[in-house]
């Protein structure tokens, strides 16, 4: 469907362990995530509201056609992470609308991970169940 002849605009995003490969045509403004449409790959309403935000706030909602592909994590880290791959796409298109994106945290990379298991312990921070005999 679409070559690499075809003129793009990249952008990688990652949230948590979602790692986003965006690619954005121009075009009437489908997405594509994994191979799939985006209505059916996101189930919850919320999370297609949180990909299409960037598109949204710099109202080039119907000018591209948007291709992705994302591994790792669930899929609200997913979501995440294709948003921060738009924007940074929507940036190599066009630096003017970086003030917008920036205002808006889009381009943040969102540093919060998972916190590690600790020695001693059975998760991060739960101890082990206290016995007082």
């Amino acid at each position: 469907m679409y070559e690499s002849k075809n003129p793009y605009f990249y952008g990688t995003g990652r949230k948590k362990h979602s790692v986003a490969r965006v690619r954005i045509y121009q075009g009437t403004g489908k997405v594509t995530v994994n191979g799939r449409d985006i209505d059916d790959y996101f189930g919850l309403e919320t999370l297609k509201l949180i990909v299409r935000q960037p598109l949204n706030l710099t109202e080039t909602a119907g000018q591209f056609d948007i291709v992705c592909s994302v591994a790792g994590g669930g899929v609200s880290g997913q979501a995440g992470a294709i948003r921060h791959g738009i924007s940074r796409a929507l940036l190599q298109y066009n630096a003017d609308l970086r003030p917008a994106l920036k205002a808006a945290g889009f381009l943040t990379r969102d540093p919060r991970m998972k916190e590690r298991k600790k020695y001693g312990l059975k998760a991060a921070r739960r101890a082990p169940q206290f016995s007082k005999r």
